[in-house]
């Protein structure tokens, strides 16, 4: 035995050996003899591949099968039968009768009526079906019939006829179902010929145990491992990437010195709207934008609180005019899912004390909006929300926070644009550019809360820096996401491959 053969041994598995002797046989043949399961005998076969004692090889083909359906019309016929055999026993009769004796649900009726008609052997006329087949037409058997009998078979063996009816089929529901089978076969190499069919015994040292390590004979000998060889991957445990970059966004406001806030997901329209200087017949409280919650109808806060907001939407605040409006309890009290996280700022300005100031906080939680599913828009998105409330910070405070935010988050470009929102004054817009559509794309808004907000929440007029980020686009933007919705797809091969959020 040469060199190179006794090698190849010494590292041979008890797996390898176990079906050496089984290597002129087919796979299924191997697994019998040699009893070991289907997934140790792959596995065994590919370390013999790694060897180079035998050459796999991947094919795959195609399965059609019965469906649910298929299997209970191969038992019970197809409907258009059932249909038919009726029509021979009553050469015309109406339709509302056909349906009723025929026994079919309205969709197999309707479906079986298309299906005579298209081969000629029905007409229908004021309102009855008139068979027109002829009595040999009746009794062969459609092609569709002839198809389901012959199943299962591999549809590269299907003739021209049967696969114009499996074409037919494949329209309907669940009469059919195409299986992709993967299958493995091998060759033997020249040094596999040469194994293959022998007894390969050993008396190499598998593992190392305490009773050889005490009674140690330097006679023998342990096997050769073969470390390059493939091995299979495992897939520990790991955060959703959706929930990795909430936790680095989190880290980012904690290191900055902020505190956490929450809220609730549902939310009256007070503290959604009315609290943040949104005029009640603002378009965006209307049903095509706000999620509202059906027949409930949710409580207020304190009268002192719900009297100056009610003075700040009427005739307004320190030298605000308001809306000039009747400013109404019933359209505050409604309920719906939060269109942004700001309601949980207002909620939280009106909790604080003048001993809780200066204060910074911030939260990153869903929102909702009635909009329809596509590749860019959701009906529910995360958003990242902060407030600074502080007398001596300034609108330059802003832009800092927003930058250092972004930069972190791993924007090297940020543009904040001058813009209008309703309960700000200044107002600016953040726009980051993205390098693979080479444009700015918009990510949220900020500014400085308008009086209107802070005198009746806070008491009296203190600056609030404000802002309210959507963060989907910035997880989307890092993992080169094109379409939203694969952030919820839970696809579990691409969970497993996405990367860290590593900035």
């Amino acid at each position: 035995m040469s060199n190179q053969m006794e090698k190849i041994i010494e590292k041979l598995s008890p797996m390898e050996r176990k079906i050496i002797p089984f290597l002129n046989l087919s796979i299924e043949e191997i697994e019998q003899k040699s009893s070991l399961d289907s997934v140790s005998t792959l596995r065994a076969l590919k370390f013999l591949e790694n060897k180079d004692i035998i050459k796999i090889k991947k094919t795959s083909k195609k399965i059609i099968d019965l469906g649910t359906n298929g299997i209970y019309y191969k038992n019970n016929h197809l409907p258009e039968r059932k249909l038919l055999t009726l029509l021979e026993q009553n050469k015309t009769i109406s339709l509302q009768e056909a349906e009723k004796l025929s026994k079919l649900s309205e969709n197999e009726f309707k479906v079986s009526l298309g299906i005579l008609k298209n081969k000629a052997f029905i007409e229908i006329k004021n309102g009855k079906i008139v068979l027109t087949a002829k009595k040999e037409e009746i009794t062969k058997k459609f092609l569709e019939e002839h198809l389901i009998e012959m199943l299962p078979i591999e549809e590269s063996k299907l003739a021209p006829e049967s696969k114009h009816a499996l074409e037919n089929l494949k329209r309907r529901k669940n009469i059919v179902e195409i299986k992709e089978l993967n299958l493995v076969e091998f060759e033997l190499t020249s040094i596999g010929q040469k194994l293959a069919g022998k007894e390969i015994k050993s008396d190499l040292i598998e593992e190392l145990t305490p009773e050889i390590i005490k009674n140690w004979n330097k006679t023998k000998k342990f096997r050769t491992y073969d470390i390059q060889s493939p091995v299979p991957s495992i897939s520990g445990g790991k955060k959703h990437f959706v929930n990795e970059a909430i936790e680095y966004a989190k880290r980012i406001w904690l290191d900055l010195g902020f505190k956490e806030m929450s809220g609730n997901m549902i939310e009256t329209g007070f503290w959604n709207f009315d609290a943040l200087f949104t005029a009640q017949d603002h378009p965006a409280r209307e049903m095509q934008d706000t999620f509202f919650i059906k027949d409930i109808e949710g409580v207020l806060p304190s009268k002192e609180i719900v009297s100056n907001v009610k003075k700040a939407h009427e005739k307004g605040i320190e030298g605000s005019k308001g809306w000039g409006y009747e400013w109404k309890e019933k359209e505050a009290k409604k309920v719906a899912l939060r269109t942004h996280t700001t309601c949980v700022s207002a909620r939280t300005l009106a909790s604080l004390k003048p001993s809780d100031l200066p204060a910074k906080y911030f939260i990153i939680e869903k929102v909702f909006r009635n909009e329809t599913l596509d590749w860019k828009h959701g009906f529910e998105f995360y958003q990242t929300e902060g407030i600074v409330i502080d007398e001596k910070v300034n609108f330059t405070h802003l832009l800092g926070f927003l930058k250092e935010f972004y930069k972190k988050m791993g924007f090297d470009k940020i543009k904040l644009v001058p813009s209008y929102f309703a309960y700000t004054e200044p107002s600016v817009e953040v726009q980051v550019f993205h390098e693979g559509r080479k444009e700015w794309l918009e990510l949220g808004g900020a500014g400085v809360f308008r009086p209107e907000v802070t005198i009746p929440l806070l008491g009296k007029n203190v600056r609030v820096l404000a802002w309210g980020q959507g963060f989907d686009r910035i997880i989307t933007d890092y993992y080169k996401i094109k379409d939203l919705r694969e952030l919820y797809s839970n696809d579990l091969k691409e969970l497993r491959n996405k990367k860290a959020w590593i900035k």
